[in-house]
């Protein structure tokens, strides 16, 4: 919110507790990876953020700079929340969406080359399902505490050839087979086979529904979060969501 006043100008910003999701998993890597729990509160914290993405989607809003650093939490992982729209585009306000996409590319502009997909750099082309191919590579930044995604991979030349000629991050260690199925189908090609934020939203409600059959329901913490992810689901249904069959 901006205070609209006489210079200088101040802009009034929400208090995250946590800082970023980065930031939070680095600090905590020691506490978190001997929480037995850790791939159940990993499922939820990437189920709030696909439903941010979801969101987006439906206000034909491409956010362009998803990334682990980008994301702040106030609590994990219950409140996750997408941030950083200098790079984002408003499609909305766009007469032609597909002919757009070319002038995105500034030659002075800085553009988070680990997260793009690889047909920005052959066609120069990036659209909501480039913002599926970056959830993808932020659910492999969760698996790893924050690693660098291409971590062996030091020039912006090496990265681009190597994500151009179809390498991916190798496996997470200790990831749950469901969550490295829905990273790899954010990294299909070509990019109309990965999925939308709507399948992935469903994907990850699957998991977590399937997590709390085999929970013990006499947890006062778990059943206060149960309650709160039901009500997440109401919101959620609430909301007006389009159908990403189309892209940029």
């Amino acid at each position: 919110m901006f205070l609209i006043c006489a210079e200088p100008y101040i802009l009034i910003m929400e208090y995250v507790t946590y800082g970023t999701l980065r930031t939070f998993l680095q600090t905590n890597r020691a506490h978190l990876s001997e929480d037995p729990e850790l791939q159940s509160l990993l499922t939820i914290a990437s189920y709030h953020i696909a439903l941010a993405l979801q969101h987006l989607r439906s206000k034909m809003i491409v956010h362009c700079d998803l990334a682990l650093r980008n994301i702040m939490v106030n609590k994990f992982p219950w409140e996750v929340k997408v941030a950083e729209f200098g790079l984002a585009r408003d499609l909305t306000r766009m007469t032609s969406r597909r002919s757009s996409s070319s002038r995105w590319r500034n030659p002075r502009q800085r553009v988070p080359l680990r997260w793009y997909p690889p047909e920005y750099f052959k066609n120069n082309y990036y659209s909501f399902k480039g913002d599926v191919w970056a959830f993808g590579i932020v659910l492999w930044e969760m698996q790893t505490f924050g690693t660098l995604p291409y971590p062996n991979l030091e020039t912006s030349e090496a990265v681009m050839y190597h994500i151009c000629i179809g390498h991916k991050n190798t496996n997470p260690e200790g990831c749950r087979p469901e969550i490295l199925h829905i990273m790899k189908d954010c990294w299909l090609e070509p990019y109309t086979l990965r999925p939308s934020f709507t399948d992935i939203v469903r994907m990850l409600e699957n998991i977590m529904e399937s997590d709390a059959d085999y929970v013990d329901v006499e947890s006062p913490l778990l059943l206060k979060e149960e309650a709160e992810y039901h009500e997440a689901r109401c919101l959620r249904a609430a909301s007006v969501t389009l159908e990403d069959a189309n892209t940029v």
